[in-house]
């Protein structure tokens, strides 16, 4: 692991071992009935907290050796650990309704510091909403914006390769450790970013591994609350009535992101999803010019 310099932003240096806490988190999780939610109460319960505040020294190395040795052997590199309260940890993703005291990452973390946009959509994603998403990054991308999206299938997929492509910033929050990539055929593009970009995971390695796979689900939508946390808005391209990505949309609003939908998804009846967003303070672009005048105000990025 390489090594970090953890201070607090209010000036008091709070130094912790980044290795530690990694292990202190992972124990953390491998407890009956761990959540985001207890985790958080947790956390919640006890201010300035680190988690090896609530896991003994030994059994926090233990767990730390652990996953160091997964990393190593599925060829992770170059990877670290953010923790709150304890250094470079932005805090605007406390605006999460459960959120997370560690963040794994693999890459460059001054990338969250820059201006970012979620773009996300469906893993079944029609022709059209690939060239959409294609048109929609490439004009980000010449703005300066980072692409932020979750590496899964279909529309999150063609952000992070059109953004590569188009020689612009991407960063992949995903939901899944570090050392797996969720779909299998993301694997090299996943490698790609955190070698060149970064990649940003708030699962842990050893529940991750032992708990039935079906239990993993639910980091999946976890992750979209961070991604919507961590931006300054999401942009929905395309996406069905029971999409993954309107646990999104519902996490932009309520933590007082834009929430950006494009046109093309009022004008299929049978989706009832965009016109309740609306309602709720979503809003509805036409095209580019749309977008950028929304996005024009640039908000504070220290948070």
């Amino acid at each position: 692991m390489e090594c970090l310099n953890f201070e607090r932003t209010d000036g008091v240096a709070k130094a912790i071992s980044p290795l530690l806490e990694l292990g202190a988190y992972e124990a953390l999780w491998d407890q009956p009935g761990a959540s985001f939610r207890t985790l958080a109460k947790k956390f919640e319960s006890a201010p300035g907290a680190v988690p090896s505040d609530f896991v003994p020294w030994k059994r926090a190395r233990e767990y730390a050796d652990y996953v160091v040795d997964r990393f190593r052997k599925a060829g992770v590199t170059r990877y670290g650990v953010r923790v709150h309260g304890a250094g470079e940890y932005p805090e605007r993703l406390r605006d999460a309704e459960h959120p997370v005291a560690v963040l794994y990452y693999r890459g460059f973390w001054d990338l969250v510091y820059s201006r970012s946009i979620a773009i996300v959509g469906t893993r079944s994603p029609t022709r059209e909403g690939l060239a959409r998403t294609r048109k929609l990054v490439r004009c980000l991308v010449k703005d300066g914006f980072t692409i932020v999206s979750g590496l899964a299938a279909g529309i999150d997929t063609k952000a992070h390769r059109t953004a590569l492509e188009e020689g612009g910033r991407t960063i992949a929050v995903i939901g899944t450790p570090l050392s797996f990539a969720y779909p299998r055929a993301n694997a090299e593009l996943q490698d790609r970013i955190g070698r060149n970009f970064l990649v940003i995971s708030q699962v842990p390695v050893k529940r991750w591994e032992s708990q039935d796979h079906r239990l993993n689900r639910f980091f999946f939508p976890e992750r979209n609350i961070t991604m919507s946390a961590l931006t300054e808005a999401t942009i929905i391209v395309e996406a069905g009535e029971t999409s993954g990505t309107l646990v999104q949309a519902r996490a932009a609003l309520n933590q007082k992101r834009k929430l950006l939908i494009l046109e093309s998804n009022f004008h299929k009846p049978e989706l009832k999803w965009p016109h309740k967003f609306e309602e709720r303070g979503a809003i509805r672009v036409r095209d580019y010019s749309d977008v950028k005048r929304h996005l024009s105000e640039a908000p504070n990025q220290d948070r």
